[in-house]
């Protein structure tokens, strides 16, 4: 039996890049999978098809779209009886220089805060019923730029701090039925750190103690951890950054 055999985990932002490594971690120790993107992809399907086990399901549904997130709910309600694990992962940003006060637009600071606070929040107030039924835990999947103040743009930055914030006050609301966990990584290879200036991102590994940047799987094994290992913990902002910060 593996540590979360019989257990259902929603992912949202599943067949991203970090969203797939957590996918593939959580099936690999025996849990069931729905996978969210904000329309049915192929590449949503191919990720359910080649994961581990059995059941495991992609969902059309973004997180702000509140009706969606119910009906989702309902559903998972109807086909598994259970939510064990919900990581909120689906987020945005757009690189804007922080001096750059005119270019950091409403429509960017809005979609950034609906997407990355008030969905997490969606998600949660959709799912806090079956997360409840069995001891659920949430994983949010913030950023050490909740903490550091430098990361993409000014808003993002903020609605990652307001992340955290959200995860110490679900925490203490939601306590003990539900635990509550932020993941908080530095930079992490992909789509995203592939278009960044080489320049600067050698300097990023320079200056981190650990010589490196994140991997989806560093993200993916701490995720793992929240649910599993760490049963004690709540309300914890637990950072995967090799620490940077510290350079």
């Amino acid at each position: 039996m593996s540590a979360l055999t019989g257990k259902v985990a929603l992912v949202t932002g599943g067949a991203g890049g970090i969203g797939t490594a957590i996918c593939q971690r959580l099936a690999a120790a025996g849990a069931t999978i729905v996978a969210t993107c904000r329309t049915r992809t192929e590449r949503a399907d191919a990720l359910v098809a080649s994961l581990p086990g059995t059941g495991h399901w992609a969902h059309a549904a973004s997180v702000t779209d509140s009706a969606a997130l119910t009906a989702l709910a309902a559903a998972i309600d109807v086909r598994h009886g259970r939510l064990d694990v919900l990581v909120n992962n689906a987020g945005v940003t757009r690189v804007v220089p922080h001096a750059d006060l005119d270019a950091l637009d409403d429509a960017l600071i809005d979609e950034i805060f609906a997407t990355n606070w008030r969905g997490a929040f969606a998600c949660t107030r959709a799912c806090h019923t079956l997360l409840r039924r069995h001891q659920g835990v949430i994983v949010n999947i913030s950023s050490i730029a909740g903490t550091t103040a430098v990361g993409s743009n000014i808003a993002y930055c903020a609605s990652k701090a307001a992340l955290d914030n959200l995860t110490r006050s679900l925490a203490r609301a939601l306590a003990p039925a539900v635990r509550v966990l932020s993941i908080a990584p530095g930079w992490v290879t992909g789509e995203y750190a592939s278009r960044a200036d080489p320049a600067y991102l050698a300097e990023q590994i320079a200056r981190t103690p650990l010589g490196r940047i994140a991997a989806p799987e560093d993200v993916a094994e701490a995720v793992y951890a929240a649910c599993t290992t760490l049963g004690f913990t709540t309300g914890a902002i637990l950072p995967v950054d090799g620490g940077r910060p510290l350079g």
